[in-house]
């Protein structure tokens, strides 16, 4: 099954897609509870966890690529999504502190490129955010869900592509241990249901979260491609609406 942004937002939209917004924006609160000096780019289509963020940081983008196409968000206010080659991103070397990476390097073609291009715009003491299909779990094997699309990882996977392409991993977590079924729960019991079943599941959980920090050195960044084809965009981006993968998104 593939989707494109469309269908992500459809699914978002669901009563199903709610929840999980929901458990991941809290699970991510534990990992980075205050992001106001922050400047954050959010990659792949991982915008469903930053509306709590907004004007809070410093600066915030998000970049989706062009095989998904891009929406214009957030609907109320400037635009601060934009259209990118994961592999060449338009971003200046270490311009941001933080980096997002949601419903992205499972669907690409090369994640080690993503992961170096991440390790360049990311400062020295920076840290990624990596959001995968945990395929232990039962998300990855549902296909009427976007984590049901791609590649799955396990932990130790993640952990090794993360390692080889200069990160260190400071720490692991994973989410969405309810079965991904349409239930009707109350978004204020959730994310105790959530918690309970965690416990008894351990390590079973729909996606895993992994926190890296760049390594001052990296020898992936040996085999970087050359700074010359890439062009550097100014942040934020502009207000103008964008184009998406079938039709407007206004």
């Amino acid at each position: 099954m593939t989707m494109d942004v469309v269908d992500l937002r459809e699914f978002y939209n669901s009563s199903l897609g709610q929840l999980v917004r929901l458990l991941l924006r809290t699970r991510l609160a534990r990992f980075w509870p205050d992001v106001k000096d922050e400047t954050i780019a959010a990659l792949g289509y991982a915008t469903p966890l930053l509306r709590p963020w907004l004007g809070k940081t410093k600066t915030m983008i998000a970049l989706m690529p062009d095989t998904l196409g891009v929406a214009y968000w957030p609907r109320e206010g400037q635009n601060i999504a934009g259209l990118v080659s994961m592999e060449q991103l338009p971003l200046p070397d270490e311009s941001v502190s933080r980096v997002i990476l949601m419903h992205a390097l499972e669907t690409v073609a090369d994640p080690a490129a993503v992961l170096q291009e991440v390790w360049r715009i990311l400062k020295p003491n920076g840290q990624v955010m990596v959001i995968v299909p945990n395929r232990r779990g039962l998300w990855a094997h549902s296909d009427h869900t976007p984590f049901g699309t791609g590649q799955p990882y396990s932990s130790s996977q993640l952990r090794t592509l993360l390692r080889e392409q200069g990160f260190c991993i400071e720490k692991l977590g994973h989410a969405l241990f309810m079965p991904p079924w349409d239930v009707r729960l109350s978004m204020v019991a959730a994310p105790w249901i959530e918690k309970i079943i965690s416990v008894l599941m351990l390590g079973c959980g729909g996606v895993l979260m992994m926190q890296a920090g760049k390594q001052v050195f990296s020898p992936a960044m040996v085999k970087n491609r050359s700074m010359g084809r890439r062009l550097v965009l100014p942040m934020p981006f502009p207000s103008s609406p964008l184009p998406t993968g079938r039709k407007s998104m206004q």
